[in-house]
């Protein structure tokens, strides 16, 4: 189908721009087939992690990117359609005047019943006329091959994007065996599980819990990379901020750190190496994942439905710590109409707190927020 569609772009000529709708669902069908790829290639051990996290990521983007030129694609459409409707009485006249000219004998054509005056006359009308009208004629051609080309993406959207989100939900499930088997990560030290369930039962906020976390848990080496990163790190989710730090809430409460608005099963990232320092439900916060990417400072992510890896486990960049809840639909051919904005399939949302020492300070210190 891809193959098929990027002809239709080369015949259509200009519409295959790179700016263009089409391309650029094309282009996102062309990613989701690399996920595809990559989630077939995924393979071996610690590798596996890593290629399997890639491939999530790649059908995450393939996705947005898809949706997004789809509903581009719609809006032009449209817009071709409605120009011409609009035009519809002069595309009549336009081809009657063609149908006339083609089928008139040529030398009944140069005859002028005035005589040879008339007759030079409404030779130079038709050589100035001519070419504006085969010029809007091939202006219609393109318009109409345009709109073929954008009714076969439609038509096939539905099918491309239940391929992207199985593909998906299958990179998914493979991450979570891949994890659950994974054996090879050094671990700084092995979690006492009595004590952290007394800390857990001990605390009520999710302040007391960090300070008391770290009061129990001995400060790791320094970490010269996130150090050397820092106010540059990548968010750990896609995803927009909904709520800045310390900013209120819509019943007035504040959080020492931002909200992240983003997709339903999105999947969660370590920005830099580090220590998992907790991991499972607390408080009402869902689950939550506590990393220390360096010595006294805690990066805190909170509202995950699944969480991955051990306490004491010391991970790389860009290790998956977890997914979103929400459930994707079977098909996201809905979320492709024009009056679909990109946030309102941002269901989900991550907590983001970071912490240095025993205060919480603003992740963007640590993260590009913008």
């Amino acid at each position: 189908m891809i193959r098929i569609l990027a002809i239709l772009l080369a015949l259509a000529g200009p519409v295959s721009a790179q700016d263009d709708p089409a391309s650029a669902a094309l282009a996102a069908a062309e990613q989701l087939t690399r996920a595809g790829l990559a989630l077939s290639d995924a393979t071996g051990g610690r590798n596996r992690v890593a290629a399997l996290t890639e491939a999530v990521k790649g059908y995450e983007d393939g996705l947005i990117a898809m949706r997004d030129g789809l509903r581009r694609v719609a809006i032009r459409q449209q817009t071709l359609e409605a120009s011409l409707d609009a035009k519809s009485a002069e595309i009549g006249k336009l081809l009657g005047v063609l149908q006339s000219i083609s089928r008139a004998p040529a030398p009944l054509l140069l005859l002028h019943p005035t005589g040879p005056t008339g007759t030079a006359r409404s030779g130079m009308i038709v050589a100035e006329v001519t070419p504006a009208l085969h010029a809007e004629a091939d202006a219609l051609k393109t318009q109409l091959q345009e709109i073929a080309v954008l009714q076969v993406l439609q038509e096939t959207a539905e099918e491309t994007l239940s391929l992207g989100l199985h593909g998906a939900q299958n990179a998914r499930t493979a991450l979570s065996l891949a994890i659950q088997e994974r054996t090879d990560l050094p671990q700084r030290f092995v979690e006492d599980q009595e004590q952290t369930a007394l800390l857990l039962a001990s605390t009520d906020t999710l302040d007391s819990f960090a300070q008391g976390l770290e009061q129990a848990t001995l400060p790791g080496p320094e970490n010269t990379d996130a150090l050397a990163a820092k106010g540059a790190l990548p968010i750990p989710v896609q995803g927009q901020i909904l709520r800045g730090y310390n900013a209120a809430d819509a019943a007035g409460v504040a959080r020492p750190g931002v909200i992240i608005a983003t997709r339903p099963r999105a999947i969660v990232t370590s920005p830099t190496p580090a220590t998992i320092l907790f991991r499972g439900p607390l408080l009402d916060y869902g689950n939550v994942v506590i990393i220390e990417p360096t010595a006294d400072v805690m990066f805190i992510f909170a509202g995950l439905a699944e969480v991955y890896g051990e306490v004491g486990e010391i991970i790389g960049s860009g290790a998956p710590l977890g997914l979103l809840g929400g459930s994707s639909p079977q098909s996201d051919a809905e979320s492709t109409g024009i009056s679909q904005s990109n946030a309102g399939t941002q269901s989900q949302t991550l907590y983001l707190e970071v912490r240095d020492g025993q205060t919480p300070v603003n992740p963007a210190t640590w993260f590009a927020i913008e």
